[in-house]
């Protein structure tokens, strides 16, 4: 199959009717997925869905597999972050300590800090990697920062991990889908899919290693969690899936309904050309910020977050362009949708 063409792609699948800038919070949905969640719903409706729903949920599982680079038997699904990061704060005993970014995304953290018993440590990201030490249990951090768009030096938090014997899990919420990224590197990858992954809400993905998956207890696990799916729905089940599939939630079928095929269109298209379409949108971003005598915003991802224009909301809001304000700073974040149209038209406006 030829690979679409970024240009291919927003004809057929997106019709935004603002100057959306604003994937960080919630990715806009292809037309192929709508169409396909109504589709569901009406066989819902009219009692036709049947056993065929799983298809979807294997399908999303299969794909986004490909897309992290790890087996499928590593991934399991579910509806939130915070869940994934559940399971895995539920595993760790009394007195661990988990090191953190100061500020990262609380779904990150929290499940972590709520326990009461754990020692929890944060230090600023860039310091993330030089901060592990002796006793650390585990690194849990985000590949990209939600609130600025920052990028974790991830390999090196990898390499301090290793040789302290700690592990690691890293939020691709804001990554995956625009970078290329390996989840096989890490002990955990937890990727919220309403976002880049411009699936429908309720759709997460948790990966784990092999040998992670032994520290996990799966108290999630219900008959979907069976080995034979059909032989598990009544007493305790004999035999829980052998791969991570024993660690999913119960899946909401309407959303990976709709999950298939917004991934199958990210796979069809290519993460590569995704990160160079939105990558040069956020440099032209920071290039007319730097024109406008705003001080330079550093950083390559497609979130550009800049201090000083969250009094702009308001009138871009009047002019139907979706940004969002975070931490103090106004944050535009740039997908496959977005063109250089958008960017300019921002500037505009900020421009006055």
């Amino acid at each position: 199959m030829k690979p679409l063409t970024l240009t291919d792609v927003v004809a057929a699948e997106f019709a935004p009717e603002t100057t959306y800038l604003n994937t960080s919070s919630i990715g806009l949905l292809p037309r192929r997925t709508v169409e396909t969640v109504k589709a569901t719903a009406e066989q819902s409706a009219t009692g036709q869905g049947g056993a065929d729903a799983f298809d979807c949920v294997f399908a999303a599982r299969s794909s986004f597999a490909r897309i992290v680079g790890v087996a499928e038997e590593r991934v399991a699904v579910g509806t939130a972050v915070s869940v994934h990061v559940g399971l895995i704060a539920a595993s760790l005993p009394a007195g661990a300590e988990v090191l953190c970014p100061e500020g990262d995304f609380a779904s990150v953290i929290n499940p972590f800090a709520v326990r009461g018993d754990l020692k929890m440590r944060y230090v600023p990201l860039e310091e993330l990697a030089e901060s592990v030490r002796p006793g650390t249990a585990l690194v849990a951090c985000s590949a990209v920062q939600s609130a600025d768009g920052r990028t974790a030096d991830l390999a090196a938090v990898r390499a301090a991990a290793a040789a302290h014997g700690a592990r690691t899990l890293v939020d691709a919420t804001q990554a995956a889908g625009w970078l290329p990224f390996d989840a096989g590197l890490f002990d955990y990858t937890v990727t919220g899919g309403y976002k880049y992954l411009m699936a429908p809400r309720g759709t997460s993905f948790l990966t784990v290693t092999e040998e992670a998956q032994e520290s996990l207890t799966p108290i999630h696990a219900g008959w979907l969690s069976g080995e034979d799916i059909w032989n598990s729905t009544y007493g305790p089940v004999e035999q829980l899936a052998r791969t991570a599939r024993r660690f999913d939630e119960p899946p909401p079928f309407l959303s990976y309904a709709g999950a298939e095929h917004s991934l199958a269109l990210l796979e069809e298209v290519g993460i590569e050309n995704v990160r160079a379409h939105n990558t040069a949108l956020a440099a032209r971003f920071r290039e007319g910020l730097v024109r406008l005598g705003h001080s330079p915003v550093p950083g390559e991802s497609p979130i550009v977050a800049t201090a000083g224009l969250t009094d702009k909301l308001d009138a871009l809001t009047a002019e139907d362009i979706v940004v969002s304000v975070r931490a103090g700073n106004l944050r535009a974040s740039f997908h496959l949708y977005n063109s250089t149209a958008d960017v300019d038209r921002v500037l505009d406006v900020l421009g006055g």
